[in-house]
């Protein structure tokens, strides 16, 4: 597939997140809630987890912002659930390197449509975009 394909497709699939995210609304009752935004931009999101013996059970986001957030936000939650704590950390920092545009081994990763934004690593201002989400479940993790 040449390069203009695949930035197509990947384009695609981040639109695709966009305007039919995964995963978003609220989870009700006692769960860990983390509210964050890139004043940059203007993105928000407010990040639910539902964990229980260090396992992300429901993973649920809302907020508003660019495309790159809201997309890699139903990216992530998708990701996450039914992970353990651990793993999700792992592919967050990951997913961090692969923003800074660092080699990340995508088998170690399986974050699926989340490679489609390895394109946003190019536009140095739009990183914090992308991982608005993933730091939102990094300190809300955290803080449990």
């Amino acid at each position: 597939m040449s390069f203009n394909n695949l930035d197509t497709l990947y384009r695609q699939v981040i639109m695709d997140h966009y305007k039919n995210p995964r995963n978003k609304g609220v989870i009700e009752g006692d769960v860990l809630t983390v509210d964050m935004n890139n004043p940059t931009c203007g993105d928000r999101i407010q990040l639910q987890l539902q964990v229980e013996d260090g396992i992300v059970q429901e993973a649920k986001f809302d907020g508003e912002g660019c495309s790159i957030s809201m997309a890699s936000a139903s990216m992530m939650t998708q990701a996450v659930k039914g992970k353990k704590i651990d793993d999700a950390l792992e592919m967050s920092e990951l997913f961090s390197k692969m923003m800074l545009g660092e080699d990340v081994d995508m088998d170690k990763l399986s974050l699926e449509d989340i490679e489609a934004l390895q394109g946003v690593a190019k536009f140095p201002a739009r990183i914090k975009c992308a991982t608005l989400a993933w730091k939102a479940m990094e300190k809300g993790v955290n803080e449990e």
